[in-house]
C-alpha cells in the first residue's frame, strides 16, 4: 500500500512539475509579445478592477423589469466567488511569476501576495456569464473581453497563465451553479 501511495504522489509531482513548466515557458514567450494586447495590456486589465461590475450593474438594475432576480444573482454569485477566490489563493499560496521566476520582472505590482487563482479573471468571467445567463446570447461576443483580461494579467506578470485559465474557470462555474441554485 505505502509503495501504491509513494507513485501516486510522484505522478502528481511529474503533473504539477509538467504545468509549472508550461507556464513558465509560455509566461517567457508572451512576454515577448508586441500585439495590441500586449501593447494596451494595463488599461484592459484596469477595466476589470470592480468598478465596472458596479456601474453596469447599477445599470442592468435600474433599466430592467424584473431585476430583482439579477440582482440577486449578482450578489450571491459574487460573494460566493470572492470568498472562494481568497480561500483558494490563501490556501494554495502559490508565488506570482516575479518572485517564483529569478530575474524575472513583472509590469506592476499585485494587490496580494499570490497567484492562484487570478481573480481579475474570475470576476470578468463571472460577471459575463451573469449578463450572458440574463440578457441573452447576444451577450457571448463579451466573453472576449473577459479572455483580455485574463490575457492582461499574464501580459503584466503577475499571473501564470494556468492561473487564468482556473479564474475563468471558477467565475464561470460560480455563475452556472448559482443559476441552477436561483431558477
Amino acid at each position: 500500500m505505502r509503495s501504491s501511495h509513494r507513485e501516486n504522489t510522484l505522478r502528481l509531482m511529474r503533473v504539477l512539475d509538467s504545468i509549472q513548466d508550461f507556464d513558465r515557458r509560455t509566461l517567457l514567450l508572451l512576454q515577448q509579445s508586441e500585439s495590441w494586447l500586449a501593447q494596451n495590456r494595463r488599461g484592459i486589465s484596469r477595466t476589470a478592477d470592480g468598478y465596472l461590475y458596479v456601474v453596469i450593474g447599477v445599470a442592468v438594475v435600474a433599466l430592467t423589469p424584473d431585476s430583482d432576480i439579477f440582482l440577486r444573482h449578482i450578489l450571491l454569485a459574487f460573494g460566493l466567488e470572492r470568498v472562494s477566490y481568497w480561500l483558494l489563493k490563501n490556501s494554495l499560496r502559490r508565488k506570482r511569476p516575479y518572485e517564483a521566476l529569478p530575474g524575472f520582472r513583472s509590469q506592476i505590482r499585485a494587490s496580494d501576495e499570490f497567484s492562484f487563482p487570478s481573480g481579475h479573471t474570475s470576476a470578468a468571467f463571472l460577471f459575463v456569464s451573469l449578463l450572458v445567463l440574463h440578457g441573452g446570447p447576444l451577450l457571448i461576443p463579451l466573453y472576449v473581453w473577459a479572455m483580455a483580461v485574463g490575457m492582461s494579467r499574464v501580459y503584466l506578470g503577475v499571473h501564470f497563465p494556468t492561473d487564468t485559465v482556473m479564474g475563468a474557470t471558477l467565475g464561470t462555474g460560480i455563475a452556472l451553479s448559482t443559476a441552477y441554485w436561483l431558477f
